[in-house]
């Protein structure tokens, strides 16, 4: 299983410490870990992943490879920009977002578009027609955060399309 996670190049330092233990705990899971290969949550995600054994995948903004995180397995290098956004999230089978900015704000709305689900750890809340939107479903901590991703990923995979 692959569950894609999202989040900030520049967080607060507690997201950090947040997307490494998700990290860590997708890999003691047995869980591949997609992102967008860069700084920020997603390295902190990367380095809890390999600091466990765990795998990594990184699809990049730009064409240089190393520009990918030290704790990425594999690059690949879209030359896309933010349009590669559609692809990290398409590569899970859940999206687990931690903090963020507009690009993880995009990467969202993709996932969301795309019925994808996404579970949120400290990141944004959409509100639409004056009331919050329940598109995103709200973790409590990172295990739960993986707990509840694993589980949307399998009803999502028991689903046929």
């Amino acid at each position: 299983m692959q569950i894609a996670v999202i989040g900030a190049s520049q967080p607060r330092p507690e997201s950090l410490a947040l997307a490494e233990a998700v990290g860590r705990e997708l890999a003691r899971r047995g869980i591949v870990l997609v992102c967008g290969g860069g700084t920020g949550v997603m390295e902190a995600a990367c380095r809890g992943a390999k600091s466990a054994g765990g795998y990594t995948v990184g699809i990049l903004a730009g064409n240089d490879p190393s520009e990918a995180n030290a704790y990425v397995d594999i690059v690949i290098c879209t030359g896309m920009g933010y349009g590669r956004n559609s692809l990290v999230v398409k590569s899970g089978r859940a999206v687990i977002a931690i903090d963020g900015a507009y690009g993880t704000l995009t990467e969202i709305g993709h996932a969301l578009g795309e019925k994808i689900p996404v579970i949120g750890l400290n990141t944004w809340s959409l509100v639409k027609e004056g009331a919050e939107d329940s598109g995103i479903e709200r973790a409590s901590d990172p295990v739960d955060a993986v707990k509840r991703a694993v589980a949307a990923a399998r009803r999502r995979e028991a689903v046929p399309t």
